[in-house]
């Protein structure tokens, strides 16, 4: 029995496919072992990641150190720097065999066909011309308690800081019958919990409608047409949201127009569906938009809130911020930081401009030095510091009673508690002795993965997580 070891960079979606491969490898008799310098393996598996420049070059980095733990053994490079670099992973003496972002499904037939042919080691596609989803699912997960489902793949977005269109192709969606299959076995098995994710589930269904006969271009899903006939996004939610088990859907990053009234409203009606929002925003100014080739307005955006805002109560809204982008001056800098105050995010995750080659914005000129960039950034680091601590302070001030999904027991200043977020995503500790008779009178073996109700109390020390009194 050969033994495999795998290594995912970058996003949730490589997590779920390098778990989707680890089961293929399971289902063909190998055995999995974990990627650590002190357990050797015959096979290294490493699903890559190009986002950045810098994520390609810890892509490499970790190609070479798993023929550096086991030079004898086969290493398979995947994913996305595949994609970017394909020339380069081909020739790099470290790579055995080379599998593009559509071939993953293939991963034990391209090792078995190499076993039988080392020159038979290059299995890809043409990513860009592709239009079916590949074929990727699981029936369990790594962590105990949600599990990321992936919906769809693929970007036409095409922003111009992003290698991302180019390398995970066109978009391209799976059928909501093999999801909802996928997620009863989940539920099966105990899971509570599913995010669906993707890289750009705001498209969901658009590539199935047959353009000629409804006559919609390319960004009519996005456009608020109550009218439109095809497959979106909240076909799959209510699909799964009548899954017995299932208690919890999370979504992972939306385009802020697809919140039209119809939409919220919808969503309103679906009481598993955590109102925890992130809305892709990246700027604040609409010259910045403009040239990040963002396709909306700041107006557009802050309807899109408003409407969360209206048919939900008190969601929590997060999102992606860049500063630093080529031609962004301070009275843009300055123009983006105001709007960003008016929308008052729960939390904001900020990142420096980082040129990306073979993206239109590595290209402009007015790049932004790296002093402009920090004093940017920490500004808006202490927003959302602020903004993250008032959340849930208001939280704790208007809630009388909420739930939390228990994930693990941790020590926080010297005492043991039970934590786990809200559907809000407010992180929530309960001490450890509140639940003495509690798991004696509900027969439970262990906490974890346990939906409970609690009172909200204060913030704890680190002002990130909120005291819980448990409710029976």
């Amino acid at each position: 029995m050969k033994k495999v070891a795998l290594h995912s960079l970058g996003c949730k979606v490589n997590s779920y496919e390098t778990e989707s491969m680890e089961q293929l490898f399971i289902k063909a008799g190998y055995e999995i072992v974990p990627f650590k310098d002190d357990v050797m393996a015959d096979v290294y598996v490493i699903n890559t990641c190009s986002v950045t420049n810098i994520a390609d070059r810890k892509s490499r980095q970790m190609l070479h150190k798993a023929k550096k733990m086991n030079k004898d053994a086969v290493v398979i490079a995947c994913g996305c720097y595949v994609e970017s670099d394909s020339a380069g992973v081909i020739a790099d003496e470290c790579v055995d065999i080379v599998i593009g972002n559509n071939r993953k499904f293939s991963v034990v037939e391209a090792l078995e066909a190499y076993y039988n042919d080392s020159s038979c080691n290059v299995f890809m596609g043409e990513i860009n011309k592709d239009q079916n989803y590949e074929n990727l699912s699981i029936d369990t997960v790594s962590e105990h308690t949600r599990a990321y489902i992936k919906v769809q793949d693929g970007c036409n977005q095409f922003c111009s800081y992003c290698i991302i269109p180019y390398v995970r192709g066109r978009i391209r969606s799976r059928e909501i019958s093999d999801i909802v299959e996928e997620v009863k076995k989940l539920a099966a098995k105990g899971f509570k919990e599913i995010v669906l994710t993707g890289i750009h589930i705001t498209s969901y269904g658009l590539d199935f409608v047959k353009k000629n006969d409804q006559g919609l271009k390319s960004d009519d899903y996005l456009e608020g047409d109550n009218n439109k006939k095809h497959i979106g996004l909240i076909d799959v939610i209510k699909a799964i949201h009548e899954i017995d088990g299932i208690e919890r859907i999370r979504l992972s990053s939306l385009e802020p127009r697809v919140i039209t009234d119809e939409f919220a409203s919808e969503l309103q009606k679906l009481p598993k569906l955590c109102p925890h929002f992130h809305l892709s925003l990246q700027s604040g100014c609409d010259k910045t938009l403009k040239a990040m080739n963002r396709k909306y307005t700041t107006k557009e955006f802050m309807d899109g809130v408003q409407r969360l805002r209206k048919y939900l109560d008190n969601p929590a809204l997060t999102t992606d911020v860049i500063v630093g982008f080529p031609g962004e001056t301070d009275e843009d800098f300055y123009e983006s930081y105001e709007f960003l105050k008016k929308v008052n995010f729960y939390e904001m995750h900020v990142f420096k401009y980082s040129r990306r080659k073979g993206t239109v914005a590595d290209k402009m000129p007015n790049q932004i030095n790296g002093k402009d960039k920090n004093k940017r950034s920490n500004s808006l680091l202490l927003m959302t510091k602020v903004n993250s601590i008032n959340y849930r302070k208001d939280f704790v001030k208007n809630t009388e009673l909420s739930d939390i999904l228990i994930e693990e027991l941790v020590e926080i200043d010297g005492k043991e508690y039970y934590t786990g977020l809200t559907k809000n995503y407010i992180r929530v500790a309960i001490e450890k002795d509140e639940f003495k008779d509690y798991s004696i009178i509900n027969g439970m073996n262990s906490l974890i993965n346990t939906i409970v109700n609690f009172r909200p109390v204060e913030l704890l020390s680190d002002n990130e997580t909120v005291l819980g009194k448990l409710v029976k």
